[in-house]
């Protein structure tokens, strides 16, 4: 391949990667009725979900943090809806809620709160794009990995997809497992 070829090649990449640059923000609150807010001002700047967890940082303490990403060109702005809770059972009514509005699950995390203690939050996103997506949501909670299994193999028979996997202290003082499904 002559040198001009190289080149030529070189730049196609180049323009290729410049083309799909990527722009990052990264939101941090230590209260969860504040991300919500933080999360549609993201939105309405062009930003979408990526991903989320939950945990201590240097500076701020226990705080949910977000990442969310922004990719050229623009994407329709899209609205978010948070959901934060110690009681798993009413968490299953909040998703249905949710998917009831046009809202879909983007991601979960468990966050420590100085009031709630260690709440189970989860990140719901509506895109005006899709209208046609309206789930049914299972939330599956358990404090022994063997009844998980059990629960998980009994939903997965039903056509229910495993979207996401926590570890949470429930209201009643224990660990458990939540897992959350949707078809």
């Amino acid at each position: 391949m002559n040198r001009n070829r190289i080149i030529a090649a070189l730049a196609a990449v180049c323009a290729i990667a410049s083309a799909n640059s990527l722009d990052y923000r990264v939101l941090a609150t230590s209260k969860t009725s504040t991300m919500e807010k933080e999360l549609n001002d993201a939105a309405a700047a062009g930003y979408r979900f990526s991903k989320t967890m939950g945990g201590k940082s240097v500076a701020g303490g226990q705080e949910v943090i977000v990442v969310m990403v922004k990719d050229a060109p623009a994407q329709p702005v899209r609205q978010y809806k948070l959901l934060a809770t110690t009681r798993t059972s009413t968490m299953e009514k909040e998703l249905q809620q949710a998917a009831h509005d046009g809202y879909s699950y983007a991601g979960q995390t468990v966050f420590e709160t100085a009031f709630s203690g260690r709440e189970v939050v989860v990140i719901m996103e509506r895109d005006y794009a899709r209208n046609d997506v309206h789930s049914s949501y299972r939330l599956l909670a358990t404090t022994k990995t063997s009844t998980m299994q059990a629960e998980l193999q009994d939903a997965g028979l039903q056509g229910y997809v495993l979207l996401g996997l926590t570890v949470s202290k429930t209201e009643m003082g224990g660990d458990e497992v939540i897992a959350i499904l949707a078809r």
